[in-house]
């Protein structure tokens, strides 16, 4: 067994990096823009750790860093660090953090006089600015003052220290009626679409079981804000944005309410990133979740699929796509099928081994017998799209 080593390990926020040394876990590295550079940050960190197999207290640490990210409330504190060549002072600081529970959150200032050093907010952002030990000691739940989110040294800024803040917080989020689980059996599903088509249950056989997950949800007008922010951009531009739009606001990672967007001027929405027309849609959804007239998450999740989607459609620049999507990700429901998303399309032709494009009549006609699970069915024919072929 190697004394200094490292490798990769995957989670819900991509592919993480860990190290360790004779003194137990020496660093944690978050994902990178792509599994080589995570690799490269790792080994300049550490040039002396070879790549290799885990020892079993860090494969432990391993599974208790994935398990968090996956929402589930587990105690990092038992992790054995390796904290040669840490300076005293970030020691402290270290330790204070890591008795943070997840879920809630410290000040710079309150870390400092925790740590003996009242008035020392500002070096204490540079001892977590420095934590070679993400997640594990977990310098994401420690903000400026005021509850303003401050900085993140790690890939993605404070959009990565909102998505943190975010998967802890939704493991037993306020108002969450729900457990983030499928309203539907997985198994059940897949078992159906086997039986009805043969040439999905191919694309079946090369993907694998069903792993559709649920993003958690604290409120319905969050997920719809972030779903406006999302359209028509790349999935890390457009969360950047959204990181920058909720650090305008006081307890940025719990998101903005309608009443604290609608007080915020257009010119900071637009300093933020917005488009005029994402500006304009933000203040109708706010408005209309403010005024009552859109439903709460506990009653969109006893809403039919075909109310919801004529009540969220009403918002501007919500579309029907956008709110199939909701259907799908946030409130896992059966059998909901995007017949316009250009995913499902591709993967409509490859499976079935179209010469062009079907139009979306025609992916509808194609999917009628895979009810009452054609969101299991959306979610390999993504599959099919990204495989481009079987």
């Amino acid at each position: 067994m190697n004394l200094r080593g490292f490798t990769l390990f995957d989670t819900p926020i991509g592919r993480c990096g860990i190290a360790w040394g004779p003194g137990g876990v020496a660093g944690v590295q978050l994902p990178e823009a792509c599994e080589d550079a995570t690799r490269a940050r790792l080994a300049r960190r550490f040039p002396d750790a070879t790549l290799g197999p885990p020892p079993p207290g860090v494969a432990d640490a391993i599974a208790a860093v994935g398990a968090l990210l996956r929402g589930e409330r587990v105690e990092l504190r038992t992790i054995t660090l390796d904290m040669a060549g840490v300076p005293a002072f970030h020691r402290r600081v270290y330790d204070v953090a890591r008795v943070i529970p997840p879920g809630t959150t410290l000040t710079y200032g309150e870390v400092a006089a925790r740590a003996g050093a009242p008035g020392a907010a500002r070096a204490v952002g540079q001892a977590l600015g420095r934590n070679p030990f993400a997640i594990v000691v977990p310098c994401h739940r420690v903000l400026a003052a005021g509850g303003r989110v401050g900085g993140f040294s790690a890939n993605g800024g404070v959009h990565t220290k909102l998505k943190l803040l975010a998967l802890e917080r939704a493991a037993t989020p306020p108002g969450f009626d729900g457990d983030g689980a499928l309203g539907f059996d997985p198994d059940a599903a897949v078992a159906h679409l086997r039986a009805v088509d043969r040439k999905l249950a191919r694309l079946v056989d090369t993907v694998g079981p069903l792993r559709l997950q649920l993003k958690r949800s604290t409120s319905l007008f969050l997920a719809l804000a972030e779903a406006i922010v999302h359209q028509q951009l790349s999935g890390q531009a457009a969360a950047t944005i959204f990181g920058r739009l909720c650090a305008l606001f006081p307890r940025a990672h719990e998101g903005p309410t309608p009443a604290q967007l609608l007080r915020v001027s257009d010119a900071r929405l637009r300093a933020a990133g917005l488009s005029a027309a994402k500006t304009l849609a933000l203040r109708d959804l706010a408005r209309r979740v403010d005024d009552g007239r859109l439903p709460t998450l506990a009653e969109a999740r006893r809403l039919a699929d075909a109310t919801l989607i004529e009540r969220l459609t009403a918002v501007r620049g919500i579309g029907r796509w956008t709110v199939e999507m909701l259907l799908i990700f946030r409130l896992g429901r059966p059998d909901v099928l995007p017949v316009d998303d250009l995913g499902v399309r591709a993967g409509a032709r490859v499976v079935h081994g179209l010469a062009m494009l079907p139009s979306p009549r025609e992916v509808a006609t194609l999917g009628a017998p895979w009810a009452p699970y054609r969101t299991a069915a959306s979610w390999y024919l993504w599959r099919a799209a990204e495989r481009g072929g079987l």
